[in-house]
């Protein structure tokens, strides 16, 4: 099998041997029932591929709203619907408060050379990015932090949002469809690029 394949039959066993037990996660302990995501997520914080997204240090809101999205169906994923499908609401809200509190992960990720980051500048100012994500891309409560993310995730997200295929955030989707596609990879280079931990002073988050 492929390293995609293995991953993801790994955590369809997973899922399913704690829906066996009861529910999709039925551990007391909070660290236990983390465990589960970092699978896909990173013991330590760094996805084992770059189109799974970074939840450590994410904003919390975000992260519930995500978690809660899955169970409804609002946000298609394969891999994580059955993984969320028993999860009470508060299970929910403190797998969020859980990873909210742990360190972004620094994924080594290269500095937009300078061509790109004035098209993406120029990208995200056309549409407002700021606006919700902040001047530094860092996210807010509910909304997503970007800067430093995964750059293939990005994108993929992105595009999921242009045509529809991710549909939680209709918000989203109408400023993508509105931005041309060309200027999509620019600003995911660009914003994957972005150290602000050390300026933000948010050195333990």
């Amino acid at each position: 099998m492929s390293r995609i394949s293995d991953w993801a039959l790994t955590v369809v066993l997973l899922a399913s041997a704690l829906v066996i037990g009861g529910s999709a996660i039925a551990a007391d302990d909070i660290e236990q029932k983390a465990q589960l995501c970092a699978t896909c997520h990173g013991a330590d914080g760094v996805p084992i591929n770059t189109t799974t997204p970074v939840i450590w240090g994410q904003d919390e809101g975000y992260l519930y709203l995500q978690l809660r999205d899955f169970q409804k169906g609002t946000r298609k994923s394969p891999l994580m619907e059955p993984i969320v499908a028993d999860l009470e609401r508060q299970d929910m809200y403190d797998l969020a408060a859980y990873f909210t509190k742990k360190k972004w992960p620094n994924l080594g990720q290269a500095s937009a050379p300078s061509d790109v980051a004035a098209k993406a500048e120029s990208a995200a100012k056309s549409i407002g990015c700021r606006g919700c994500h902040l001047d530094h891309f860092q996210g807010d409560g509910t909304t997503a932090r970007l800067a430093g993310q995964w750059q293939e995730y990005l994108l993929s997200q992105m595009l999921a949002f242009r045509d529809g295929s991710r549909g939680n955030n209709p918000g989203m989707s109408d400023l993508m469809k509105a931005t041309p596609k060309e200027d999509l990879e620019p600003l995911s280079k660009y914003l994957a690029g972005l150290q602000i931990d050390q300026y933000l002073g948010r050195g333990g988050r």
